[in-house]
Parts: structure tokens; sequence; C-alpha cells
């Protein structure tokens, strides 16, 4: 792996940008990586946790603990196996913010595909994606139904 560092005066925002021939383990690791370096802070046991709201409390959750995060009227929320929390960030932001494990599924779904259990397709409306663990359901919007279950597929087998 060939790695190069430009130095660029007056850069308004860090960018970091990875290109490879196919996207592999190692080249999904380094970009859990350093998307964990900013915006997800670690917790107990050194897990990146995402801080979230529940009524007045925050709570720091663990990445790998979120099913998926949906907009729901103007509100942002983190759905776990059996809890709800609200979210300051918006869909774009935390497309920018999550390590590769999360996926776009929807126009209002980004969804952790690690604890993606089954997804029932349907030819007429959204497909029902179901979470390990949880009796928690997503929707698969037509348009990203092939992006994610070939990303299901590579993640399986390891590709």
């Amino acid at each position: 792996m060939k790695v190069k560092i430009e130095i660029e005066e007056g850069l308004a925002e860090e960018e970091v940008i990875i290109r490879c021939g196919r996207l592999s383990d190692s080249v999904v690791s380094l970009q859990n990586y350093i998307s964990g370096q900013e915006g997800v802070g670690m917790g107990f046991h050194g897990k990146r946790c995402f801080s979230l709201k529940n009524a007045e409390t925050e709570f720091y959750v663990p990445l790998e603990e979120i099913c998926f995060f949906e907009t729901e009227g103007r509100q942002m929320r983190a759905h776990t196996a059996d809890r709800i929390f609200t979210c300051d960030y918006r869909l774009y932001e935390l497309e920018e913010l999550l390590p590769g494990s999360f996926m776009r599924i929807s126009k209002s779904c980004i969804a952790n595909l690690d604890l993606v259990y089954s997804v029932t397709r349907n030819l007429t409306a959204s497909s029902e994606m179901e979470f390990t663990g949880s009796g928690k359901k997503a929707f698969v919007s037509r348009a990203y139904f092939r992006a994610v279950t070939e990303r299901l597929k590579t993640r399986k087998l390891g590709l």
C-alpha cells in the first residue's frame, strides 16, 4: 500500500482520499479508523461511541450496537436493539462520520450492515430489513436495494 501526504496551506478542512482497485477488508478497516478519529468518541473498553440523547439524558452508545439511524419529521433517531435515541446530526453529516459498516438504505435511513439479519425483497414497494437480536425493521428503498445487497454479499464473503 502506497501512502502519500500532500500539504496545502490555507485548506479549509482536512480531506483523506482512499484510492483502491476494489473494496477490501483492509480498505474498510482504514476508512473505519480514519472516520473514528473525528466526531465519534472512544468509550469504555476502547469502543467507539456515539453521543445520543433520550429525554434530558445523554448516552454514549457503542457504534456496533446501533442498528440504524432514521429521520422522522425534523428529528433524527438512532435505533439500538431495544431503545430509541435522538441525535443532533443530519443524515448527510452521519454519512461522513460513520464507518464503512453503515450505509444509506433509503432517503431517510442509514443502517449498520454488520447487524443485518435479513432483507425481504418487495418488488412493488420498499424491501424490509431485519436486524440481529432485535425485532426492529428498516425499509430499503428500491433505488438502494441493489447496492445494499451487493455490499451485504461482499461483507459476508469477506471480499
